[in-house]
């Protein structure tokens, strides 16, 4: 059974399902193997795992790096859900500031290919989410940036208020006033 792939609003971000083989004992799914996702179009080689333990109601990002350590990503839920949200930072892309949102979680499966040029956040919708992604580039803190969860011109729709946000999270400037590097 091959992987299927569905397009988004957004092009270049796919959703991506895994065949699930369960039985009485559980299931198992192959969650990634390059030469499958190679044929569909999917061949970056990731470099860097990152996981993440959640409480209910954290909101993490809407982060990116800049280039030339961009990264393009694929995320999914290991336990709990998410509610999983991307905005396209391409200025060329007819999409521009628009963004995509999506619910990922251990019951559904879903995994979300993000390229680079996308700010990429998700707010935890259960106690104990575990989260990972796997990543093209690593790391580099002095070019991380990111936009405001809340920003009015993205008009997010999280379905909270008053989400918990790390400090870094609460100073990013507002997309009217952000020069996109991509």
């Amino acid at each position: 059974m091959p992987i299927t792939v569905e397009k988004t609003p957004l092009e270049g971000l796919l959703l991506i399902k895994t065949p699930i083989f369960g039985d009485k004992r559980g299931y198992f799914t192959e969650s990634y193997n390059y030469k499958d996702w190679a044929l569909t179009g999917i061949n970056t080689e990731f470099v860097q795992d990152n996981l993440s333990l959640s409480k209910k109601n954290i909101l993490r990002g809407l982060h990116f790096q800049l280039p030339p350590y961009a990264q393009a990503k694929i995320v999914r839920v290991i336990s709990g859900s998410v509610l999983d949200v991307v905005v396209d930072i391409r200025r060329k892309s007819p999409t521009y500031g628009l963004h995509f949102s999506v619910l990922l979680s251990d019951e559904n499966f879903l995994q979300l290919y993000v390229p680079e040029g996308f700010a990429h956040g998700f707010l935890t919708l259960e106690e104990n989410t575990i989260f990972a992604y796997k990543c093209s580039n690593y790391y580099h803190h002095e070019v991380e940036r990111g936009l405001p969860w809340n920003d009015r011109e993205l008009n997010i729709n999280w379905g909270t208020e008053a989400p918990v946000l790390s400090d870094k999270d609460k100073q990013y400037e507002s997309f009217s006033q952000f020069v996109s590097p991509f």
